[in-house]
């Protein structure tokens, strides 16, 4: 039986140790392809660099304008003009982590391609993995200190982005070094999916810690069965009874049904909502309910409303809606529906990249006042001949 070079790189990618992955898998593609190099770069958390992990690189690489940058945001592989060098994204369920760039003593070929293409896919799946064990990842991806808010905010997210049959959604948090009580989630299940933004009150650690425990208690409850509404309703009791009321957060609760499109909704505070369609966009409104943790023993009713293949939605915080420029000016009035109009054409992280520098650009050289979420999620809806 001949040995499969493949399935060896495989095997050993899964069964390295999870803090030398990366110098695992150099090494590997060195002896696989007689690579002159083989860098590996993640991306940092405001999604504007690649950051050298493995390989001869020591300098961040800019995601625009740059071959590699390319790669990552078109989860596409590129090759350089002269053929030697291939870039390959690392992609897991649609959430982007890096890049992975080869250069070759012959131009590729296409077995190649294929092959640094299927090591690039068991890499980026096994990185995944083996960052829940170690800090070393997380450690490069920042390019500056994140503020102990920040990092409480970042260990809650689920990923930053995430495709499937029915979906396409990404979101951020901005600034993504400095982040305070704002925070996005979503989970799957075989029927749903379930989407959460949420805006802790307050600054600094006291809003993280408020939406530390806000986030924990509806994924409490959605993990033990119950729908939104019952949620929301142990969320709000939870805040009450550690802040009686002193201290809320305001939340916005979706629940999609992945077979039919069918959405329901809780409004629970400030983040609002936005619907592409075709060549529409629209803010789609509901009935203000309670932040949570006000009274304790609200009742909170879901409103419904229907998604169509190709339907975009656009939830943001009121860090983004909010926001003024140093005129004045109120970011939601019309600089918000024109990033809408800049970004249609893009798939949700591209999206998601654009919109959040259209939003910094739009403050000048000011800071913004408040910290913000931007969450996109395109609609494709089930095939009926799947």
């Amino acid at each position: 039986m001949h040995a499969d070079p493949l399935k060896d790189i495989e095997h050993a990618l899964w069964d390295a140790q999870p803090h030398e992955l990366l110098e695992t898998a150099a090494r590997l593609i060195q002896a696989d392809t007689a690579a002159a190099d083989v860098e590996i770069l993640l991306v940092d958390y405001r999604q504007a660099y690649l950051v050298p992990a493995v390989g001869r690189g020591r300098v961040p690489v800019r995601l625009d304008n740059t071959a590699p940058g390319h790669a990552f945001a078109a989860r596409q592989v590129v090759q350089d003009a002269t053929g030697h060098t291939l870039h390959l994204p690392l992609v897991v369920h649609g959430d982007r982590l890096g890049v992975l760039s080869v250069r070759l003593p012959e131009p590729a070929d296409r077995t190649t391609t294929e092959r640094l293409t299927a090591v690039a896919t068991v890499l980026a799946r096994a990185l995944r993995i083996a960052d829940l064990h170690t800090d070393r990842y997380r450690s490069i991806r920042r390019r500056s200190r994140l503020t102990l808010a920040a990092e409480i905010q970042w260990d809650l997210l689920p990923g930053t982005a995430c495709a499937t049959d029915e979906f396409h959604l990404a979101g951020q948090l901005e600034p993504a070094y400095a982040v305070w009580g704002d925070n996005f989630d979503w989970a799957i299940s075989e029927r749903y999916l379930t989407l959460t933004v949420s805006d802790g009150m307050g600054t600094g650690v006291e809003a993280a810690a408020l939406t530390h425990l806000a986030v924990s208690a509806l994924r409490n409850a959605r993990r033990s069965g119950a729908d939104i509404s019952e949620q929301a309703a142990l969320a709000d009791q939870t805040l009450y009874a550690r802040h009686r009321g002193d201290r809320h957060v305001a939340t916005l609760l979706m629940e999609v049904e992945l077979d039919t499109g069918r959405v329901r909704v809780i409004d629970a505070g400030s983040p609002r909502v936005y619907r592409m369609r075709g060549n529409t966009t629209e803010a789609v409104r509901f009935e203000s309910q309670l932040p949570l943790g006000m009274f304790g023993d609200a009742d909170y009713t879901a409103e419904y409303f229907a998604l169509e293949p190709g339907d975009r939605l656009v939830i943001v915080s009121d860090g983004v809606h909010t926001a003024r420029s140093s005129a004045g000016e109120n970011y939601g009035e019309a600089a918000l529906a024109q990033a809408l109009r800049d970004t249609r054409l893009q798939d949700p992280p591209e999206a998601v990249r654009t919109f959040i520098r259209h939003y910094l650009s739009y403050h000048g050289a000011a800071e913004p006042q408040d910290d913000a979420v931007v969450v996109f999620l395109d609609w494709t809806g089930k095939n009926p001949e799947a």
